[in-house]
């Protein structure tokens, strides 16, 4: 029997989160979501429950609501343009485990899924500074006593058509999707993939721990 998901998704105000979310409250398998965010997402569905917090480097005063979860979908995340080291570092390493830390203590049957991307460096010493603090973020998450974890490393994903957050510049781009998809099945994908993906983790979950685009496609699959 299938195992009712009861998921926590983090980043829904963003592009990747808010597709996340969507095909969470799509699901017949997801029973309850819970996203956190800093401002409201705009979304009123009944599995859908919000709270709202300012500073995602202290979850302590919501401590005790993110109790009896079994996935939760990290989508938060920032872009490394014009940012240096230690800032993107906070914003990436450091948010993200102390959020998985304290999950990882409530919610021992967790699979926790992170969305790093494409071209990520787990040997965390190459020469893109993004690629490298990814694969240390990646490599800690590992060491946490989830259930599972899973690594997405997504590389071009196609917005999902109707929702709000699209990135603004996608739509200069958007029309080359099904010409350029056939050609780099390696590197593109679609949103909807995605979500569909982190939702399968947690009832046909691959052995391997690293997706990557082709993996995802392929998880994204199962019914």
């Amino acid at each position: 029997m299938a195992t009712k998901i009861r998921a926590i998704v983090t980043g829904s105000t963003g592009m990747v989160g808010e597709g996340v979310m969507h095909e969470c409250l799509e699901h017949p398998l997801v029973e309850s979501v819970l996203v956190i965010n800093r401002r409201p997402c705009g979304v009123v569905h009944p599995k859908l429950k919000e709270i709202i917090h300012e500073d995602f480097f202290d979850v302590n005063p919501i401590k005790e609501q993110l109790k009896g979860y079994n996935a939760c979908f990290f989508c938060l995340g920032v872009s490394s343009i014009r940012m240096k080291e230690p800032e993107y570092y906070k914003m990436s390493y450091t948010l993200t485990l102390h959020v998985a830390d304290i999950l990882a203590s409530l919610n021992n049957d967790m699979t926790f899924c992170y969305v790093s991307g494409s071209g990520t460096d787990s040997t965390e010493q190459g020469k893109r500074m993004w690629a490298r603090v990814k694969g240390k973020t990646e490599n800690a998450l590992m060491k946490l006593p989830f259930k599972k974890v899973y690594l997405f490393r997504p590389g071009y994903m196609h917005p999902t058509p109707g929702l709000k957050n699209t990135l603004n510049g996608y739509k200069y781009f958007m029309w080359l999707y099904p010409i350029l998809r056939p050609i780099f099945p390696g590197f593109m994908s679609t949103l909807k993939e995605l979500g569909l993906a982190m939702i399968n983790t947690v009832n046909y979950g691959p052995e391997k721990n690293i997706l990557e685009v082709k993996d995802i496609v392929e998880l994204a699959k199962k019914e």
